[in-house]
């Protein structure tokens, strides 16, 4: 699915649309394209949910802006700005984490929040400068590690890393917001967030360990916690399939 193409733009806000019925908001993560939940993209429309991923701006905010609270006022601005009255958020790696804290500061517009691969707690590879960037192979071997199954890494999807973390900009952005991320752990918020939270975990995550999973299913205290065997980081593209099949489930156990 070509959604780059097909985005909408409205103000200031850039975003893919498709489907009618409850608004189904998603926030990629700091490396990752709209493109990571083509599965969710394709499959919730004809289900009766109305699926919005917007481009978070995570290059065009000035410096001092570029942190994961402003991410969150950013989601709380573009909800006010589509009219939606409830959505249900889903985030993946930084997204989780945006989704997170949107939800600890505005939880009066969300349904429902479900996280996978998510930091707020702990990250592995948060915080790294990327010390070889220029060396192709290497940043290949840091993608396929994000997954369990290193064909996930596809060529474009390297591609796209390399080009991004040598481009001094937006290299100096993606720091900005891994240490804004370390900075915001949430581990003291999370048992008063009472939304219905559900949690799709990696069983082989080596960025945000299943140990981490764990540990947000305990603190959260309204929270389903699922596993995907033979899987990494980001579940909604090693195994979409699954990935739907639980959020359907926790959907529907919520009345979502």
């Amino acid at each position: 699915m070509q959604m780059h193409n097909t985005l909408k733009v409205s103000g200031r806000y850039k975003y893919f649309e498709k489907g009618e019925g409850v608004p189904l908001l998603i926030l990629h993560g700091l490396m990752g394209g709209l493109s990571n939940f083509d599965g969710v993209a394709s499959h919730f429309p004809s289900m009766g949910y109305k699926v919005i991923i917007p481009e978070l701006p995570i290059y065009d905010l000035p410096l001092l802006k570029t942190n994961v609270k402003e991410f969150a006022i950013y989601v709380r601005d573009l909800i006010s700005h589509l009219g939606l009255k409830e959505v249900v958020l889903i985030g993946n790696s930084l997204g989780g984490h945006i989704g997170l804290l949107h939800t600890k500061l505005f939880p009066e517009k969300v349904k429902g929040l479900l996280i996978t691969g998510s930091s707020g707690l702990y990250e592995n590879s948060m915080g790294e400068s990327y010390p070889k960037r220029e060396n192709y192979e290497y940043i290949k071997k840091k993608t396929e590690d994000v997954f369990y199954d290193p064909k996930v890494a596809t060529k474009e999807v390297v591609d796209d890393v390399f080009k991004t973390v040598n481009d001094r900009k937006k290299l100096i952005k993606i720091l900005a917001i891994a240490k804004s991320a370390i900075r915001h752990n949430m581990a003291k918020e999370l048992p008063k967030i009472t939304t219905p939270i559900g949690i799709i975990w990696g069983k082989q995550d080596a960025v945000t360990p299943p140990k981490v999973g764990e540990e947000f299913n305990k603190l959260l205290p309204n929270s389903t916690l699922f596993w995907i065997d033979k899987c990494g980081h980001a579940p909604m593209m090693e195994h979409p399939d699954t990935f739907n099949e639980y959020m359907t489930d926790w959907l529907a156990a919520n009345n979502m």
